[in-house]
This record gives C-alpha cells, structure tokens and sequence, in this order.
C-alpha cells in the first residue's frame, strides 16, 4: 500500500477519535452539571428547612409556661424540634453526601435513585417543621388574634343587647331567660380574661368558639322570639276565640261541622302552643316559628271551610227545594197514570214494553223516594258536610231527570195515540166528505152511463172507510191497524175522487165537441159519420174514445181545435 494515502487514513481515524472523546466529554460535563444543579438545589432546601425559624418561635412560650399542659405541649414541641435538628437534618445532609458521591463516581444510575429518596426526604421533613411552627405560632401569636376576635364578638353582644333592650316588651315571659342568656355570655367573657391572663391559650379556642355559638344563638333569639310570642300569646289566641265563636253559632245553627274536627284541633293547638312557649323559655326555638305559622294558616283555612259550608248550605237547600218540587210533580204524575192505566188499557192496545216501561220507571222512583229520605235523614242529624250533601241531591236530581225523560218518552207514546185516534176522526170526516162530493159531482153531471169500474172502487172506498169506523168502535184500539185504514181508505177515495173528476172532465170535453162538430155535418160527409159513431160512444159511457173521435174529425178541418175547447172549457168551468 502507498505509505501516503496510509499516513492520511491514519491521520484520519485518530481524529475521528478524538472528536469522539471530545463530545462524549462534553455530554458526560453536561449531565454532571445538570445532576449537580439538582443536588446543589437540594441542598438549599435543606438548608432553608435548617434555618425555620422554630427555636425562636418555641423560645417565646417559655415566658408563658404558667400552667401543666402548656408545658407539656412545650416539652413535645421541643423534642420534635430536636428530634429535626439532631436526627433529620443530619440525615438530609448525608443523602446529599452520598448523592454528591455518586455523581463523582459518575454512577448517574445510582446517584438519580439518592436523589429521589433525597426529595422525598426533604419532604417529609420540611412537611414536619412547617406543622411544628404552626402549631407552636397557634400559641405565640394566640393573643393578638384573639383579642382581635374578641373584641369584634364584644360589637356583636352589644349591637344584640341594644337590640334586645330597646324591644325588651316585645319578649314577654321569655324576656327573663333572654336576659340571663345575656349575662352567661357576659360571664363567658370574662372567663376569656381569666384565661388570658393565665395564659391558658390552649382553652382560649374553645371559649372563644362557646361565645361565638351563643352569640349566634342569641341573633336568631332576637330575630325570632317577639314574632314567636306575638303569635303564641297574642294573634292565636285570638283566632282560635274566634274560630270558636264561630263553630259554636253554625254549630247552633244546624252546620254540619263534626268532620271538621273543631274541637280536637284546638285543643291540640293550645297544646303546641304551651309547648312552644315551654321550650321558648328554655331558648329552644327550633321550628317553633313554623309550626306557629302552620297553626295560623290552618285557622285561616278553617275560616274558608266555614264560608264554603255557608254557601254550600244555600246552594244545597236551593238545589234540594227544586228537586222537591220536582219530585212531587213526578210522584203526583206516576200515581195519576197508574190510576187511569186501567182506562187506557181498555182505550188503547198498549204493549207489553209500554207497560213494563211504566212499571220500571214507578219501581226506580219508589228507590229514588228511599234515597231521597236516607239524604233528609243525613241532613237532619248533621252527620254530613253541605258540600257532601250537594253533591248526593245532584246526583238524585240527575236520576230523576233520567226519570223524567222515560217517563216523557212513555207518556209521548201513549199521547201520540191519543192523537192518532183524534187524527183518525178528523180523517175519516175528510174522507167521507170528499167522498160525497164526488157523489155530488156524478149526479149534477147526470151521465148518461157510469162505468162499473167505478162503483166497484166506490164500493172499496166506502168498505174502507166502514173499516175505520169499526176500528175507533173497537175497545182497546190498535193505533197500529187504525192508522192502516184510515192510510187505505184515504188512498181509495182520493183515487175514487180523481177519476170522477177525470171521468166528468173527459165526459164534458167530449161533449163539447160534438156540439162544436155539429156545424160540420152538413158540409162534411165523414164528419157528420164520425160524430154519430161519437156520440153512440158518448152514451154507452166510453167517453175517453168519443173525445178522441171527435178531435181528430174536427182537427182536419179546424186545426187546433182542441185548444180552441180546451180555452173555452176553462172559460166555462
């Protein structure tokens, strides 16, 4: 190989090394400073729990040590304060030592881990001198926040008492134990100098927390007991002479009241009443405001029942009167039907569901009778609220007025054939009228021939109405069958009626024509032969051919002819 290009790989590769070494100095320094910084970190924190200023702190209660427990608690205090000198801190400061160590040895792995434990070391101890000097600063610094305390306690006690002196009236009874109450939190006061001046500040808290719970006990005295003994004592017993004024003149009166339970609740109120003023005198207020509210609302409510009872008193005696009335009127209408349903029933061919119909509605009226006296009864003996009793004379009235309409509806039956039978006298006047004008007509007319086609109809029109006749004789009348003979035999005489009159018209048209023709005969062969075979057919009575034999002659030599009869038949008639 060239000795060169050896040289220059050479050369080559020892740089490479070196630049190598280089860099892995420069990552190895890095780390180191970086470990370093932590344990250097560290370190001040050791030393800043080191230098809590807790043996100042603790130096200051030897100048209160005047009672066993605080010297107790000073004798702890200072155990655990050498306990973090001696033992805790030197134990922080070989974890630094040996961490330090590690990191010289460049054993990162090992001085990471120290370091760990170290933190949480540091920790715990620095947790631990914070909570000594607090609780030791509980004590030193006690005074000066408590009486900082106290003194806002005492603003509170007189802006309470100022207030209570100036309506001291307005507690009544319970202005008594409201006043010693004050003169205990007085006492409670002065227990706190005692305490103070014996440095004891280890019961100042909870003296403190005494005057501050009663303090606030006493706000809620103040605001609570006037309105509690203005109700108890004054507005109550009022209302309740009141309710029982009341009760008593409805009572007299005739008031259903028992389901009220007057007399029991009043009783238990004054009961709840005493109870609450029992317990007031003792401060014990707790609910007492809103069962007294409770109270008041029910007698307030009472006086609303006893309205609604007045009013439902009137609508019931209003509602009672009319179904009274009305039920005496239904009552009276039944008995006058049942007395005349013997008539009726030999009158009328009344049917088994009429009948049973009337029976059922004579059976549901004697239950309604009965449920109407168990109601008088009820009402007599004041059992029942009137609101109660309105609503069962409703319900009755409801079911007569159900009685009523069946009642109605069989009475309509039984009126309607009534009506039938006057309607069939009325007809069978009209039919047998109609039936003598057409008689009437026939003989005026005198025809020369009457068909027997119809005195064949004659004769069934004047069986029909023979056949009405013998249906208003019938006792009882079926309407049913009356009402089907007077339909038939007013069918058979109107149609007898309509053909008379066709049969005279066509009668007297025919005639008309062949006195017109006769003017023609001469003149005319076939018109004088035509007219003499109309009138042969004229008197054997068929009238229809003889008119239509005579128009159409006469229409061939006077068209129109019909018409021209037709206006002078109208003139005539």
């Amino acid at each position: 190989m060239n000795v060169p290009i050896l040289l220059i790989m050479i050369s080559t590769f020892v740089i490479a090394v070196i630049l190598i070494i280089i860099t892995l100095n420069l990552i190895q320094q890095r780390k180191n400073k970086q470990i370093k910084n932590i344990i250097d970190n560290l370190e001040i924190e050791k030393n800043k729990i080191n230098s809590t200023p807790i043996a100042p702190e603790l130096s200051k209660i030897e100048s209160f040590l005047k009672n066993e427990k605080l010297e107790t608690m000073y004798k702890d205090w200072k155990d655990r304060l050498d306990d973090i000198k001696n033992k805790q801190i030197p134990k922080l400061t070989d974890m630094l030592i040996e961490a330090d160590y590690s990191l010289s040895q460049m054993d990162y792995r090992s001085a990471m881990y120290k370091i760990a434990k170290l933190e949480m070391e540091i920790y715990k101890v620095r947790t631990n001198s914070e909570f000594l000097l607090s609780e030791i600063k509980d004590i030193t610094s006690s005074e000066e926040r408590n009486r900082a305390i106290i003194t806002k306690l005492k603003a509170t006690y007189r802006d309470l008492y100022q207030k209570f002196t100036s309506s001291q009236i307005e507690f009544g009874d319970v202005a008594t134990p409201v006043n010693l109450q004050f003169e205990n939190i007085s006492k409670r006061f002065e227990v706190f100098e005692e305490a103070m001046e014996n440095n004891e500040y280890t019961e100042v808290t909870q003296i403190i927390k005494s005057i501050d719970e009663m303090l606030n006990h006493m706000a809620v005295l103040i605001e609570e007991v006037p309105p509690i003994v203005l109700m108890a004592t004054n507005i109550l017993p009022k209302r309740i002479r009141e309710i029982e004024e009341t009760y008593k003149a409805m009572t007299k009166a005739n008031y259903p009241l028992d389901y009220l339970n007057v007399e029991y609740n009043i009783e238990e109120a004054n009961k709840k009443i005493n109870d609450i003023m029992d317990r007031a005198n003792v401060l014990n207020l707790e609910d007492s405001l809103f069962e007294l509210k409770v109270l008041l609302d029910y007698f307030d409510a009472l006086f609303g029942d006893f309205e609604k009872e007045k009013i439902e008193r009137q609508n019931y005696e209003d509602t009672n009167n009319k179904f009274r009335i009305k039920l005496d009127k239904i009552n009276n209408l039944v008995i006058e039907i049942f007395d005349q349903l013997n008539d009726l029933k030999s009158v009328y061919n009344l049917s088994k569901e009429d009948l049973n119909l009337l029976v059922e509605v004579r059976e549901e009226l004697k239950r309604l009778n009965a449920d109407y006296k168990v109601l008088l009864d009820h009402t007599g003996n004041n059992t029942f609220a009137f609101s109660k009793l309105t609503k069962e004379v409703e319900n009755l009235f409801l079911r007569l007025v159900d009685i009523e309409d069946t009642l109605d509806n069989s009475l309509d039956a039984i009126g309607s054939m009534r009506e039938d039978e006057v309607r069939a006298h009325q007809q069978l006047d009209e039919i047998k009228s109609i039936l003598k004008d057409s008689k009437s007509q026939i003989r005026n007319y005198n025809l020369p021939v009457i068909p027997q086609s119809y005195f064949t109809e004659l004769r069934e029109a004047q069986a029909a109405i023979k056949e009405i006749v013998h249906e208003l004789e019938k006792k009882p009348i079926t309407i049913s069958t009356l009402n089907t003979r007077v339909d038939t035999a007013r069918d058979l005489v109107l149609k007898l009626y309509t053909k008379t009159r066709e049969m005279m018209k066509t009668a007297m048209f025919a005639e008309m024509a062949i006195v017109y023709g006769n003017r023609y005969r001469s003149g005319v062969e076939d018109v004088d032969k035509n007219l003499v075979y109309s009138e042969v057919l004229f008197y054997k009575g068929e009238y229809k051919k003889s008119l239509e034999l005579s128009i159409n002659t006469l229409n061939h030599i006077e068209p129109g002819i019909y018409n021209k009869l037709l206006k002078l038949y109208g003139d005539e008639k």
